[in-house]
């Protein structure tokens, strides 16, 4: 199969290249290196410097004519959404746009596409978070990404160009940057540094966290299936970010004291969500345990910080 990912050489997105590849698909990433590296891309696909906004995507596209379109480009962070959010929307709802129309003139048959589960939800009562859930995000990306799921359903609708729409909990893994912002990626870089990390808030918000290898299986299953559908992704319980650090001074086998700083904005306090429908519908389940996928995490940044550690005194 034919496939393009974008966002390819990012966290995520180079994952799913891995396993496409390793399956034997023919493989395109398109990625502008905003966030990406070319260090994560991998020999066996080929790749276009391009951001998903570039008028020239629908050439490409049109040439390529591939049969699914892995959409994982975007912006990704919650605070710059607060603090910039025509940026924000210039690049995950009109960047899709501009994908979605060149995917229909080319006769793409479907897009998955890289939702939110821990944004598009907001505020719930009602634990653990299903699909059926009302959308009421609280922040600008959050708002992009339910933005871009109607616009899905729209193409799909009237254009029939199928869609899936994977809605994430909060992955982690190998490859994440600093610069992302996700906790563990921050959390465990500081500490190989000898660095104190700032909790932020109390430490008690608790989320829903997922290995990225499980996240990768769900983007394979969803190439031939759950056409039309959205599905939460996630391991159906929430640790807090106290969790996280203890659990991380474990693996490390250290005993640095954190430091605590304010709520930052557009945080949410409490989530986790149902998977039920994706194992159901797709036969997809997590299979990592939090701590494994901990430790492979730590081992990865580890081996990436190794030159740069304080030599022992």
């Amino acid at each position: 199969m034919k496939i393009i990912v974008t966002g390819g050489a990012g966290f995520i997105g180079s994952h799913i290249v891995d396993r496409y590849i390793e399956l034997g698909h023919d493989v395109l990433v398109v990625d502008n290196l905003a966030t990406g590296d070319t260090a994560n891309l991998n020999p066996a696909a080929r790749f276009v410097e391009m951001d998903v906004r570039d008028p020239n995507l629908a050439d490409l596209i049109e040439y390529e004519r591939p049969e699914v379109i892995n959409h994982h480009a975007a912006q990704t962070l919650v605070r710059i959404s607060t603090e910039r959010p025509q940026f924000d929307a210039d690049v995950n709802v009109l960047g899709l746009i501009n994908l979605l129309e060149a995917a229909k003139e080319a006769g793409v048959r479907k897009i998955i596409f890289a939702s939110s589960g821990g944004t598009v939800y907001g505020l719930c009562d009602r634990l653990p978070i299903t699909e059926e859930q009302p959308f009421a995000p609280q922040s600008p990306y959050g708002i992009s990404k339910v933005t871009s799921e109607f616009y899905l359903r729209y193409y799909a609708a009237n254009w029939g160009l199928k869609y899936t729409s994977l809605r994430y909990a909060n992955i982690f893994g190998p490859r994440d940057t600093v610069s992302s912002e996700h906790v563990i990626t921050v959390f465990a870089t500081k500490l190989l540094r000898g660095e104190r990390p700032v909790i932020h808030w109390d430490g008690e918000q608790a989320k829903d966290y997922l290995y990225v290898d499980d996240v990768v299986e769900a983007n394979v299953l969803a190439l031939t299936q759950g056409d039309n559908e959205a599905y939460n992704l996630g391991s159906g319980k929430a640790i807090s970010v106290n969790s996280i650090y203890r659990s991380l001074l474990n693996v490390l086998g250290l005993d640095i004291e954190p430091r605590y700083g304010p709520k930052r904005l557009g945080d949410v306090r409490l989530f986790y969500l149902d998977s039920r429908k994706a194992q159901r519908e797709l036969g997809w389940r997590p299979h990592t345990d939090f701590v494994q996928g901990l430790s492979q995490t730590v081992a990865w940044y580890r081996a990436q910080l190794a030159p740069s550690l304080p030599l022992p005194r």
